[in-house]
C-alpha cells in the first residue's frame, strides 16, 4: 500500500495506492488516524486501490465513525473498480454518503 497526504489548514486529501488488504491493515490504520488527527476535513481518494477486503472496508468504516466522533468530515472520492465491486457485493455504496465516481481513465 502507497500513501501520500496534503494538509491545507484544516483540509486533508489522503490517496491510498495498491492492495486495501488484511496484510497492509496495521500500516493503514495507523496512516489513517494520523491524518485524520491533523485535519478537520478529509477526503480519501481511492483511484489507485486495486484490492479491498473485508478488513480495508472495516478501516474505511471506522475513519468514518472515527471522524464523526470528532466532529469532522470523511469523504472517499474516485472510487477504484476494485472499491465499488467490493462496496457492491457488501451492498454499502450508500453507507459512506459519497457518489461512487470512477475515474475517467478506469472507464476507459
Amino acid at each position: 500500500m502507497e500513501t501520500r497526504s496534503e494538509i491545507d489548514g484544516g483540509r486533508g486529501r489522503l490517496w491510498l495506492a495498491g492492495e486495501m488488504t488484511i496484510y497492509e491493515a496495521n500500516t493503514l490504520q495507523t496512516t489513517l488516524m494520523d491524518v485524520l488527527d491533523k485535519c478537520q476535513n478529509l477526503e480519501v481518494d481511492l483511484s489507485g486501490v486495486t484490492e479491498i477486503d473485508t478488513v480495508g472496508v472495516q478501516l474505511l468504516l471506522l475513519a468514518k465513525r472515527e471522524a464523526q466522533a470528532r466532529g469532522r468530515q470523511f469523504r472517499l472520492s474516485q472510487h477504484s473498480r476494485a472499491v465499488v465491486g467490493v462496496f457492491e457485493i457488501l451492498n454499502l455504496s450508500g453507507l459512506f454518503g459519497d457518489p461512487l465516481v470512477i475515474p475517467s481513465a478506469a472507464t476507459a
